[in-house]
């Protein structure tokens, strides 16, 4: 990991140094690459070999009266731009995170918490284009995660975006104009442990998520409404879990609900092998129901900043389409170095 020291927090955040001046603060940069050979059985592969590059800047630091900023940049695979979000801690109150990007806050930040060693069951390479809970998070939100006011093994969480459709804009600039007939939106998770359920590994999540839409327009009855729960359990090297979504998009015609459920075992050989198995359906309400399906097989073998990664997956009716051409297996081979 290679660091920029000394550099002071007020210079990443602007816009806090009238609350208070900013103590020396430290930013660094990490980062990892993930190259691949993918298999498709069945259909034309093309040239096999991907290249991932993921790189994260961050940077921290405590302002005079206490209180902890920290910035955090992400980029995606060939460099292109992912997420940015400051988060202020208020000793006593909690944590405001102000965000921008398409991951990381209010329900999509537990749209599959299913166990998995590698990836999500989708997510192996066949390009099963399953929808699953997103809420707010498309547009740039503002979420509070509460301290000490919750028992002991509860974390809650209320998100809340002005404009659910408006991408991340720059600073002074605005985005999103309602031509996607989104209008604002509020997330709420809550995370509840064994220190508060009374049972040692199990853990259960839910969420729900609310958007404001105009029902006056054409095709729209209602607002697009959200909600989830999973429940998981580790017990000496097996972790098991279970997942239910349900989305409501507020629509009277096209494409108006997705109902999804998904679990997933994984065992841990030793500290470096795991294996393990997702499942994954989602049923779209549309003109024509359709459910479509993917599983996945998956190895993880790591040794130091070192990875190897393999997944059998197959995907039926992928992105909700019937034809045979949308039934699909894949076999993908990934090797991760972290730097």
């Amino acid at each position: 990991m290679n660091k920029i020291t000394k550099l002071g927090v007020s210079a990443l955040c602007g816009s806090l140094a009238a609350v208070s001046s900013a103590n020396a603060g430290e930013m660094s940069v990490t980062g990892g690459v993930d190259m691949s050979w993918i298999s498709l059985d069945g259909a034309t592969t093309g040239n096999p070999i991907g290249i991932g590059s993921n790189l994260s800047f961050s940077g921290s630091g405590e302002l005079d009266n206490g209180w902890g900023v920290a910035l955090s940049v992400a980029m995606d695979n060939q460099d292109a731009y992912s997420n940015t979000n400051v988060i202020v801690t208020i000793p006593e109150l909690g944590d405001i995170r102000i965000d921008q990007g398409v991951t990381g806050t209010g329900i999509d930040r537990i749209d599959d918490v299913t166990p998995n060693v590698w990836e999500e069951a989708y997510a192996v390479g066949a390009g099963a284009g399953i929808n699953t809970v997103a809420g707010g998070s498309g547009g740039s939100t503002i979420e509070f995660t509460p301290s000490g006011m919750l028992p002991d093994g509860v974390t809650g969480r209320f998100a809340y975006t002005p404009d659910a459709g408006g991408s991340g804009s720059a600073d002074k600039a605005s985005s999103g104009d309602g031509t996607d007939n989104k209008g604002s939106g509020y997330d709420i998770t809550l995370s509840l442990t064994d220190a508060i359920l009374g049972v040692p590994g199990l853990k259960l999540d839910m969420g729900i998520a609310d958007i404001t839409l105009d029902s006056t327009k054409a095709g729209f009855d209602g607002d697009q409404e959200e909600m989830t729960y999973a429940i998981t359990y580790a017990a000496g090297g097996f972790t098991v879990g279970y997942q239910y979504s349900e989305e409501d998009l507020g629509r009277s015609a096209s494409e108006q609900e997705y109902e999804n459920t998904g679990y997933g075992i994984t065992f841990n050989v030793n500290d470096d092998l795991s294996v393990g198995y997702n499942n994954f359906e989602s049923e779209q309400t549309s003109g024509t129901n359709v459910t479509t399906e993917s599983s996945s097989m998956q190895v993880a073998y790591s040794m130091g900043g070192a990875s190897i990664r393999l997944a059998m997956g197959d995907v039926d009716n992928a992105a909700y389409q019937t034809t045979a051409a949308y039934d699909k297996e894949v076999t993908t081979l990934s090797v991760s170095l972290a730097f």
